[in-house]
């Protein structure tokens, strides 16, 4: 079964920074900005004809979204036909009833267009934020997760577990119109993951941040053999890597790549990593790496080359990078949007 291609952008919220030539140059925009600003890309994105707005979930001080679905809400009131999501809903420390809850809300406020991408998310904050406890970080989101896809039935939901109360014939509450939420489970390089997306039958979603992306080919193969396995449909399968477009390559790396090296370099000094380099930048950048950043041509041939590479039907480019100003993102989503999408779309054909 061929699944429709599909292109998309994602956002962690980051807090941006004043660009060159404005008073308070490089000084922060506050969490308020930043958040009214991925409004306005999110409606750019609408309106150059992308398939889908993903906003990330995140409780420190660098991002500024930490409810996705109020945000989504905003976007859903100012645009037409962009489908809109989470990238992703840290499900391990939400409650399963609650986020379902609140994405059919959206739903209905989209008039259909809510998606939810489950995972774990790449950071910790919310644990204890919440009052959870990180030694309990599996069998929270395994419970959950089982939680969800049963709410996914759309029918009356009899659950239990051990970590959350009881379930007995409850209804949940607003019903999606269409019968049920556009669910994907997002992974960033486990096999057990990969395969657990398959035992719910739910759309894989591959999260190639580094690295090369031929190396996920494997989980992808292992996903779709999965699926067989446990007697499910085909389901699509998306990637997510971050991307930034300008109208020549040495633009584009040159502009990116004092935000790539500051992000990079602070998560670095947070979690023990050495420095972040050029030459390790121009990797991530050339041919083989998961980062595609240049003019429309390298970015649609390498996005042409990953999607076939992996039999992807979806490609999410992750188009915010730590400061990097609201001005350049929408100059990049403008540019992706007109001309990277048609002539993949060309290339894939």
């Amino acid at each position: 079964m061929a699944h429709p291609l599909e292109f998309g952008l994602d956002t962690f919220g980051d807090v941006t920074e004043r660009p060159a030539g404005v008073d308070g140059a490089g000084e922060l925009v506050s969490h308020a900005q930043s958040i009214r600003d991925l409004v306005e890309q999110a409606v750019l994105a609408d309106q150059v004809g992308l398939d889908f707005i993903g906003v990330g979930e995140h409780h420190r001080v660098d991002f500024a979204v930490s409810a996705p679905e109020v945000v989504l809400a905003a976007i859903a009131a100012r645009t037409e036909r962009i489908r809109m999501g989470s990238a992703v809903t840290v499900l391990s420390s939400d409650d399963p009833v609650r986020v379902y809850e609140r994405f059919a809300t959206v739903d209905a406020l989209s008039n259909g267009r809510a998606e939810v991408i489950l995972g774990r998310g790449s950071f910790t904050e919310s644990f204890p934020l919440f009052g959870l406890d990180l030694q309990d970080y599996e069998v929270l989101f395994e419970e959950k997760i089982q939680l969800f896809a049963e709410l996914l039935k759309d029918e009356p939901v009899t659950w239990q577990g051990t970590k959350r109360g009881a379930l007995s014939d409850q209804w949940v509450y607003p019903r999606p119109e269409s019968g049920t939420l556009k669910t994907w489970v997002g992974v960033g390089g486990s096999p057990q993951s990969v395969i657990r997306a398959a035992h719910y039958g739910l759309p894989l979603f591959l999260a190639i941040i580094g690295g090369q992306p031929a190396q996920f080919a494997p989980y992808a193969d292992l996903y779709r053999r999965a699926l067989g396995e446990f007697g499910k449909e085909s389901q699509p399968i998306a990637m997510h890597s971050p991307g930034f477009v300008l109208e020549t390559d040495d633009e584009a790396k040159e502009a990116l790549f004092p935000y790539q090296e500051a992000q990079t370099n602070q998560l670095g000094r947070e979690r023990g990593w050495p420095p972040y380099s050029r030459a390790q930048y121009e990797s991530s950048a050339g041919p083989d790496g998961a980062l595609y950043v240049g003019a429309p041509e390298t970015v649609a041939a390498k996005i042409a080359k990953n999607m076939a590479l992996l039999g992807a039907s979806r490609f999410d480019m992750r188009y915010s990078m730590g400061r990097l100003p609201h001005a350049q993102m929408m100059r990049s989503i403008e540019l992706y949007g007109t001309k990277v999408v048609p002539l993949v779309r060309e290339m894939l054909a």
